[in-house]
């Protein structure tokens, strides 16, 4: 497929809108890997330039990664605490993940508040607008997880985000992965006060007000932990 001047001079902003809504729908997985720059210009009818501006951008926000020779990847890179993850899951359960969500992270959005910068605070925004306007339940999870990723990496403290990788990566763990509890906690109704929670969230940290980031971040948690206990009590009455 050859590209005339128009579109090689398509700007990385939108190559960006193009990659985001292939994301969402779902149409650029293949087993968690993007097809190669060279395919992903030629499909999209773009310059490499720009592409490889869009996925940087796109990298950035943590909704994909790169390993040198190998390819680029949905989500996020693959972390050691996996192993442990998959060691100790099968002692845990959702709930015992929701406590320990409530322990880490609303530390993680206390320090975030106090180191955050303005150009941290943008790319909040933008996840958060992104997790309240995704089109189906599947896609919002995505957003909504690169937005608390990017917190815990904010935060700047080595320990508490290996902790939170761990937490993070037993919510990952397939067995979880149930269709009606994500529709459920994605449900319209839920959705709009999810919203509202986390650009309280972000606000908090933009005001660097590390008291109000903690409590807003642990009020979230609290009701998606309420959320949870009432979807898996009508799914096994």
């Amino acid at each position: 497929m050859s590209l005339d001047n128009s579109q090689k001079s398509q700007g990385a902003q939108h190559v960006l809108s193009q990659l985001r809504s292939l994301i969402e729908a779902g149409k650029l997985d293949t087993d968690g890997k993007l097809p190669t720059e060279r395919a992903l210009a030629a499909r999209l009818g773009v310059g490499r330039r720009a592409l490889r501006a869009a996925l940087d951008a796109l990298e950035a926000e943590g909704l994909i990664w790169r390993r040198q020779g190998k390819g680029t990847y949905l989500g996020q890179p693959p972390d050691p605490t996996g192993r442990l993850a998959a060691e100790i899951s099968g002692d845990a359960d959702p709930f015992s993940v929701m406590e320990a969500r409530l322990c880490v992270e609303p530390e993680l959005a206390a320090l975030c508040a106090e180191r955050a910068t303005p150009q941290d605070i943008e790319r909040m925004r933008m996840l958060a607008k992104r997790t309240d306007t995704a089109k189906d339940a599947e896609a919002a999870e995505l957003w909504d997880r690169s937005l608390h990723r990017l917190i815990a990496d904010v935060a700047g403290n080595p320990i508490l985000l290996t902790t939170y990788a761990l937490v993070d990566e037993m919510r990952e763990m397939h067995h979880w992965q149930d269709e009606h509890a994500r529709e459920y906690a994605r449900s319209p109704m839920l959705r709009d006060l999810y919203a509202k929670q986390h650009n309280a969230l972000v606000e908090a940290i933009a005001a660097q007000d590390a008291k109000a980031a903690r409590r807003a971040m642990r009020q979230h948690l609290k009701h998606l932990s309420r959320s949870l206990k009432t979807m898996h009590r009508a799914t096994n009455s």
